[in-house]
């Protein structure tokens, strides 16, 4: 049973992972105090990182819903996709996927075979304007449940609000310190917006930076508050009582290590990804090893301890 599951009864919860993902020092030769909080290790088989964290949620709404067709978005590479498609049809979910290309190299040529393999119904577009203008035809013909990119609407939120729930009880069990930050990479928002709202409700100082990685998305603090708002909504009309109410100053979202657009690795982050594999940790350079980047960069400037979300997970 997941914690937020545990203090909000009326949600809809399936467990997909094992829990409590660890937590240790990060000793990569930082200039402030990091921890790692490893969501490599969730997930069922081979799959881990922060995607499915959010199916967990989505996939019991869906059947309560009576849906039986999921549509969502992504690039071409996307890796929320192919969880969609490989869990909800676990769970007899159909998936179609509207994917815009992104920048090529052998990883996203290796995801889209996976995605084409997967079972879903993929439309392939140049462009994001393309495929918004695709989008009734889509909804009209598949008659889906649409979840936006990255699974981050007040569902797939819920999430990380739980893994925020998680920290506090790991840090109240002396795992590793109250963070004073925490860094985690901003794909589409969801991450961001759970941890921040669930570091409230928890009653963690903790303050989360995120490092915008996507330049497709309208990512910024009015955005992310919106988006609290609709899961603090959710969270009252389930049945929780003392759900936080967020502002945009809650907020810090920086595009500072984006580099030239979304998914294109800058030297920096390609750096880091080296770094961690010397010591036996994979990454991958367009999330986590941009958000990786802003805790070198920042160094000493970012208050710790630090806790940072390593949010890939192989697959």
């Amino acid at each position: 049973m997941r914690l937020l599951a545990e203090r909000c009864p009326g949600l809809g919860f399936v467990a997909l992972g094992s829990t409590p993902t660890p937590v240790r020092p990060l000793e990569l030769g930082f200039d402030t105090e990091v921890w790692l909080k490893d969501e490599a290790a969730f997930g069922d088989g081979a799959w881990g990182g922060n995607k499915v964290r959010k199916l967990e949620w989505i996939i019991p709404e869906a059947q309560q819903r009576g849906t039986s067709t999921l549509f969502t978005v992504g690039g071409i590479g996307t890796h929320w996709g192919l969880a969609c498609a490989l869990y909800g049809r676990d769970h007899g979910l159909r998936t179609v996927l509207g994917l815009v290309d992104q920048p090529v190299d052998d990883h996203v040529r290796d995801q889209l075979a996976r995605l084409q393999a997967s079972g879903a119904r993929l439309y392939r577009f140049p462009s994001t304007l393309r495929l918004k203008l695709a989008a009734p035809w889509i909804l009209a013909r598949h008659r889906p449940w649409y979840l936006p990119a990255g699974g981050s609407n007040a569902f797939g939120t819920l999430g990380y609000v739980d893994v925020a729930l998680e920290i506090a009880a790991q840090v109240a069990s002396g795992d590793l310190p109250e963070p004073a930050t925490m860094v985690v990479p901003v794909g589409s928002g969801g991450t961001v917006t759970g941890l921040t709202l669930g570091f409230r409700a928890a009653g963690l100082r903790t303050r989360v930076l995120g490092v915008v990685v996507n330049d497709m998305l309208p990512l910024d603090a009015a955005a992310m508050a919106r988006l609290a708002g609709k899961t603090s909504a959710l969270l009252r009309e389930r049945g929780m009582t003392q759900v936080p109410d967020l502002t945009p100053d809650d907020f810090d979202l920086r595009p500072d290590w984006l580099g030239a657009t979304y998914g294109d690795p800058t030297p920096a982050s390609v750096a880091e990804v080296d770094r961690a594999a010397a010591t036996g940790l994979e990454l991958e350079p367009v999330y986590t090893g941009k958000a990786l980047a802003a805790v070198r960069s920042l160094g000493s400037a970012l208050p710790g301890p630090v806790l940072w979300l390593n949010t890939h997970g192989p697959r």
